[in-house]
């Protein structure tokens, strides 16, 4: 087995660990570990919130959730020789539960607490929890499935440097300046920009913490260097690609996911746990340059389930409320797909909350598969019908 270089434990908060984490971005935040190009290593993780949702049945976890909290990550990892303009190449060799806490939770976010894809639907906190079994999860809150899971770091990326953190700050500064449209209020908000709140910074402390605290990148959205993409497929044997901004790359992850549906749509839309990633770590010397890398790129690894027979639901870019055409809104359009699952799964026994979850954690495949027919967009969603105990085909 590799060698662990970030342990947890699980019964103490992010701050209490014997190495401490964080959940800013920002490129003073010091490193907690070397190592060097070509070693193996294992880093475990806390889930996403720190360990807020517990194993019951009880979603009020979930809908007074901190999100200032949110994402605890472990690292950073500094890469002996990593420059700006190098690119670090990841490769994710395995990635699993921790010994006794093989379980994780899906939860739609109260619409008070931040919403999600579709709080205008499904307003109030709900959650699932699933049991995790090798390779298969099943859940008390939504029986009669079962399924195999394509698990992943939901979030995982290099630091910043400080310019592209002052970007990134200007930018979402004025994005939430600028408002959304006047006659929908910004359900979830337009950004998350730096709040000092419960914010980890590592060994930081003092004048250093207070500076970094009011400067540092929430880990919210996904950005240039990474970060909190969501992305199914990147799970075992992937092999990522990222652009170096810092000495050291200094790279961080957490926010495992045992399984994902395209798009995540109820925000805390995975099967969220705590696990392990083993990764091994190289260097191309000024790659970013060489191959014109502004974001990561991926190689997705070989392991996935294997699910051959999918009903896929169509969605257009027309809004459910008011009958509004809009041109070529992708995201209306998985929007109206996601709604006609959910619609047609009431009719076989589901709430409306309980298919919410479902599409959001089960391995549903997500595509935009029309952009060019205007007006409208039109995006699919397939979901697998081999999950199911019962046929879910028309007859």
């Amino acid at each position: 087995m590799p060698q662990t270089l970030f342990k947890i434990d699980l019964t103490k908060s992010m701050c209490e660990q014997e190495i401490v984490g964080h959940n800013r971005w920002h490129p003073d935040i010091p490193a907690v570990v070397s190592v060097n190009p070509g070693e193996v290593f294992r880093i475990e993780c806390k889930d996403w919130t720190d360990g807020q949702i517990k194993n019951n049945d009880d979603p009020s976890d979930i809908r007074d959730v901190k999100l200032t909290v949110v994402h605890v990550l472990s690292g950073p990892i500094h890469v002996n020789g990593a420059q700006p303009g190098d690119i670090l190449v990841v490769d994710l060799l395995d990635i699993g539960t921790l010994p006794g806490d093989e379980w994780g939770f899906t939860g739609i976010f109260d619409r008070g607490n931040g919403g999600g894809f579709l709080t205008d639907h499904f307003p109030n906190a709900a959650k699932a929890i699933w049991d995790i079994q090798g390779i298969y999860t099943s859940s008390r809150h939504i029986p009669g499935v079962q399924f195999a899971g394509l698990s992943h770091p939901g979030l995982i990326g290099c630091a910043p440097s400080h310019e592209l953190l002052a970007l990134w700050n200007k930018r979402e500064k004025a994005l939430v300046e600028k408002g959304g449209p006047p006659w929908k209020p910004p359900i979830p908000p337009l950004a998350a920009l730096p709040n000092p709140e419960n914010a980890i910074l590592g060994s930081l402390k003092g004048s250093d913490f207070e500076r970094v605290a009011a400067e540092a990148a929430r880990t919210v959205p996904p950005r240039e260097h990474g970060g909190n993409c969501d992305i199914k497929n990147l799970s075992k044997g992937s092999r990522i690609y990222f652009p170096v901004y810092v000495e050291g790359a200094k790279l961080s992850m957490g926010d495992i996911h045992f399984s994902q549906g395209d798009g995540e749509i109820s925000f805390c839309g995975a099967i969220e746990m705590a696990g392990y990633l083993d990764l091994h770590v190289d260097l191309i010397k000024g790659g970013v340059e060489k191959y014109g890398l502004i974001n990561p790129i991926f190689k997705p690894g070989p392991v996935e389930p294997r699910y051959s027979e999918y009903l896929v639901f169509e969605g257009i870019s027309v809004d459910e409320f008011t009958g509004e055409q809009y041109y070529l809104d992708a995201h209306v359009s998985y929007r109206r797909a996601c709604l006609n699952a959910i619609e047609y799964l009431k009719k076989f026994g589901f709430t409306g909350e309980q298919a919410y979850l479902l599409l959001s954690c089960a391995p549903v495949e997500g595509r935009i598969s029309g952009i060019v027919d205007i007006p409208n967009a039109c995006c699919t969603l397939a979901l697998p019908t081999g999950i199911f105990e019962k046929n879910i085909l028309p007859v």
